[in-house]
């Protein structure tokens, strides 16, 4: 006994192979994440600037400092409104559709 360990046969045959499950739910999930990142960026910001000019300022004639403060809020809300969204569907992306009682 010389101290050396011996390697066995399946250490020799390199890593095991990586196990990828199903590739198209990867794919929906990184669907599913790209959207509701566009989103993100997108709808608070034009929200925030369609709601100043159009809402506040042109309809209920709101001053442009109260303008911001009020565009602002109707941002903050979009953006928790995705979130809540991505949630959901993140929540129930794996779930079974299927109707009725499973026993």
């Amino acid at each position: 006994m010389d101290g050396s360990v011996s390697a066995s046969s399946d250490s020799a045959a390199g890593p095991p192979p990586y196990f990828r499950g199903n590739e198209s739910s990867l794919v929906s999930a990184l669907k599913t994440l790209l959207f509701f990142t566009i989103l993100m960026v997108t709808l608070p910001i034009g929200l925030y600037f369609t709601s100043k000019a159009y809402i506040f300022e042109g309809s209920m004639k709101m001053s442009s400092s109260d303008s911001y403060f009020y565009a602002a809020i109707v941002a903050v809300l979009a953006v928790h409104v995705v979130l809540a969204l991505f949630v959901y569907v993140a929540w129930n992306e794996g779930v079974p559709k299927g109707k009725g009682k499973h026993d």
